[in-house]
């Protein structure tokens, strides 16, 4: 359905740091920068689905209040260790690893990056 997201960073070196130490575990790897932007995806698909930039208006990057963006994760272990490499990485916690009540298996950690979008990683099966 989507075809990629993109959201910004005030410091983009900053925020790279911080995408590679979380975005690996989650089976995405840093594929492409330019001097503006870092673009990340896995390694089967051609194209980066996922963008950290600087605004391209020049005015600060900042938050989208009820903006969230969900990364798939393929197993429960993996949301904790997503959730405890964003914290490790300078990001704040927004739901710390657990069952959500969405359905029974929606096992979901929150953390915020460095410029305060908040990220989750969900991984959907029993375990």
């Amino acid at each position: 359905m989507l075809l990629y997201t993109t959201i910004g960073a005030n410091d983009l070196t900053a925020a790279g740091r911080f995408y590679d130490a979380v975005l690996p575990l989650l089976g995405n790897r840093r594929q492409r920068e330019a001097g503006n932007e870092i673009g990340y995806g896995v390694d089967e698909d051609v194209r980066c689905r996922f963008w950290v930039v600087t605004p391209f208006d020049g005015r600060p990057a900042t938050h989208g209040n009820g903006v969230t963006i969900a990364f798939e994760a393929p197993t429960r272990a993996t949301v904790d260790a997503f959730h405890a490499a964003a914290l490790a990485a300078g990001g704040t916690d927004e739901g710390a690893p657990g069952l959500r009540p969405f359905h029974e298996h929606f096992y979901a950690a929150f953390a915020r990056d460095l410029d305060g979008n908040k990220i989750v990683a969900v991984c959907e099966r029993p375990e």
